[in-house]
Protein backbone atom coordinates (compact mmCIF):
# COMPACT_ATOMS: atom_id res chain seq x y z
CA UNK A 1 0.00 0.00 0.00
CA UNK A 2 2.95 2.30 -0.67
CA UNK A 3 2.41 5.80 -1.98
CA UNK A 4 0.13 8.59 -0.97
CA UNK A 5 -3.45 7.53 -0.40
CA UNK A 6 -6.69 9.47 -0.86
CA UNK A 7 -6.38 10.47 2.80
CA UNK A 8 -3.06 12.25 2.18
CA UNK A 9 -1.02 9.74 4.19
CA UNK A 10 2.24 8.63 2.60
CA UNK A 11 2.01 4.91 3.34
CA UNK A 12 5.09 2.77 3.91
CA UNK A 13 6.41 0.74 1.01
CA UNK A 14 6.74 -3.01 1.52
CA UNK A 15 10.47 -2.59 2.18
CA UNK A 16 9.86 0.28 4.64
CA UNK A 17 7.17 -1.75 6.40
CA UNK A 18 9.50 -4.75 6.71
CA UNK A 19 12.27 -2.55 8.13
CA UNK A 20 9.89 -0.82 10.54
CA UNK A 21 8.58 -4.12 11.86
CA UNK A 22 12.11 -5.47 12.23
CA UNK A 23 13.06 -2.38 14.26
CA UNK A 24 9.98 -2.56 16.46
CA UNK A 25 10.15 -6.29 17.14
CA UNK A 26 13.93 -6.37 17.38
CA UNK A 27 14.04 -3.64 20.03
CA UNK A 28 11.29 -5.32 22.04
CA UNK A 29 12.99 -8.73 21.87
CA UNK A 30 16.34 -7.17 22.78
CA UNK A 31 14.86 -5.41 25.79
CA UNK A 32 13.24 -8.67 26.89
CA UNK A 33 16.55 -10.57 26.52
CA UNK A 34 18.44 -7.93 28.54
CA UNK A 35 15.70 -7.96 31.19
CA UNK A 36 15.78 -11.78 31.37
CA UNK A 37 19.57 -11.80 31.82
CA UNK A 38 19.23 -9.46 34.81
CA UNK A 39 16.36 -11.51 36.20
CA UNK A 40 18.76 -13.99 37.78
CA UNK A 41 20.05 -11.08 39.87
CA UNK A 42 16.45 -10.20 40.73
CA UNK A 43 16.67 -6.94 38.84
CA UNK A 44 14.83 -5.33 35.95
CA UNK A 45 16.61 -3.53 33.11
CA UNK A 46 14.97 -0.24 34.14
CA UNK A 47 16.36 -0.65 37.67
CA UNK A 48 19.83 -1.48 36.41
CA UNK A 49 19.81 1.51 34.10
CA UNK A 50 19.10 3.82 37.04
CA UNK A 51 21.83 2.51 39.31
CA UNK A 52 24.22 2.44 36.36
CA UNK A 53 23.52 6.13 35.57
CA UNK A 54 24.02 6.99 39.25
CA UNK A 55 27.32 5.08 39.35
CA UNK A 56 28.63 7.19 36.47
CA UNK A 57 27.49 10.56 37.86
CA UNK A 58 29.54 12.88 40.08
CA UNK A 59 29.19 11.87 43.74
CA UNK A 60 26.86 9.05 42.59
CA UNK A 61 23.83 11.34 42.73
CA UNK A 62 21.39 12.88 40.30
CA UNK A 63 18.34 15.05 40.60
CA UNK A 64 15.23 12.86 40.17
CA UNK A 65 13.88 15.00 37.29
CA UNK A 66 17.21 14.81 35.45
CA UNK A 67 17.47 11.07 36.00
CA UNK A 68 13.90 10.54 34.76
CA UNK A 69 14.80 12.33 31.52
CA UNK A 70 18.00 10.32 31.11
CA UNK A 71 16.29 6.94 31.47
CA UNK A 72 13.21 8.13 29.55
CA UNK A 73 10.74 7.40 32.36
CA UNK A 74 7.97 9.50 33.82
CA UNK A 75 8.76 10.99 37.21
CA UNK A 76 6.01 8.85 38.68
CA UNK A 77 7.48 5.64 37.29
CA UNK A 78 10.95 6.66 38.43
CA UNK A 79 9.59 7.27 41.94
CA UNK A 80 8.17 3.74 42.06
CA UNK A 81 11.40 2.25 40.73
CA UNK A 82 13.44 4.30 43.22
CA UNK A 83 11.28 2.91 46.03
CA UNK A 84 12.16 -0.66 45.02
CA UNK A 85 15.84 0.26 44.91
CA UNK A 86 15.55 1.99 48.29
CA UNK A 87 14.00 -1.16 49.75
CA UNK A 88 17.14 -3.05 48.65
CA UNK A 89 19.34 -0.45 50.31
CA UNK A 90 20.92 0.56 47.00
CA UNK A 91 19.73 4.18 46.87
CA UNK A 92 18.46 6.92 49.14
CA UNK A 93 16.46 10.02 48.34
CA UNK A 94 17.82 13.31 49.64
CA UNK A 95 16.87 16.96 49.27
CA UNK A 96 19.04 18.87 46.84
CA UNK A 97 21.62 20.89 48.70
CA UNK A 98 21.27 23.87 46.34
CA UNK A 99 17.50 23.71 45.93
CA UNK A 100 15.38 22.41 48.83
CA UNK A 101 12.43 21.79 46.49
CA UNK A 102 14.38 19.25 44.44
CA UNK A 103 15.13 15.64 45.34
CA UNK A 104 18.23 13.70 44.41
CA UNK A 105 18.61 9.96 44.14
CA UNK A 106 21.89 8.88 45.72
CA UNK A 107 23.61 5.55 45.14
CA UNK A 108 24.68 3.89 48.39
CA UNK A 109 27.87 1.90 48.91
CA UNK A 110 25.77 -1.25 48.64
CA UNK A 111 24.28 0.01 45.39
CA UNK A 112 27.72 0.75 43.97
CA UNK A 113 28.85 -2.77 44.85
CA UNK A 114 25.71 -4.20 43.22
CA UNK A 115 26.32 -2.22 40.00
CA UNK A 116 29.86 -3.57 39.83
CA UNK A 117 28.66 -7.16 40.17
CA UNK A 118 25.63 -6.88 37.90
CA UNK A 119 27.44 -4.90 35.18
CA UNK A 120 29.29 -8.04 34.08
CA UNK A 121 26.00 -9.85 33.47
CA UNK A 122 24.50 -6.88 31.64
CA UNK A 123 27.49 -6.22 29.40
CA UNK A 124 27.76 -9.91 28.49
CA UNK A 125 24.06 -9.93 27.57
CA UNK A 126 24.51 -6.80 25.44
CA UNK A 127 27.43 -8.49 23.68
CA UNK A 128 25.61 -11.81 23.21
CA UNK A 129 22.37 -10.29 21.94
CA UNK A 130 23.56 -7.28 19.96
CA UNK A 131 27.22 -6.34 19.59
CA UNK A 132 28.75 -9.74 18.78
CA UNK A 133 26.05 -10.85 16.31
CA UNK A 134 26.88 -7.93 14.00
CA UNK A 135 29.91 -6.61 12.24
CA UNK A 136 31.43 -3.48 13.78
CA UNK A 137 30.12 -1.53 10.77
CA UNK A 138 26.55 -2.79 11.31
CA UNK A 139 26.68 -2.01 15.02
CA UNK A 140 28.01 1.48 14.33
CA UNK A 141 25.29 2.05 11.71
CA UNK A 142 22.56 1.15 14.21
CA UNK A 143 24.09 3.49 16.77
CA UNK A 144 24.27 6.29 14.20
CA UNK A 145 20.67 5.70 13.07
CA UNK A 146 19.30 5.65 16.61
CA UNK A 147 21.25 8.82 17.44
CA UNK A 148 19.33 10.52 14.61
CA UNK A 149 16.04 9.29 16.11
CA UNK A 150 17.11 10.37 19.62
CA UNK A 151 18.13 13.83 18.44
CA UNK A 152 14.88 14.23 16.48
CA UNK A 153 12.68 13.23 19.43
CA UNK A 154 14.83 14.99 22.06
CA UNK A 155 16.27 18.08 20.31
CA UNK A 156 17.11 19.72 23.64
CA UNK A 157 19.29 16.73 24.60
CA UNK A 158 17.41 16.21 27.87
CA UNK A 159 17.94 12.44 27.72
CA UNK A 160 21.69 12.83 27.31
CA UNK A 161 23.92 11.38 24.63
Amino acid sequence: MAGTGDDGVQWLSDAEQASWRAILRGTRLLERALDDALGDAGLQLSEYEIISMLSESPNHRLRMSELAAMVVQSRSRLTHTAKRLEDRGWVTREQCADDRRGVELVLTTGGLTAVGEIARVHVQSVRDNLVDIMTPTQFSAIGDAMAIVRDHLDPEGVSGS
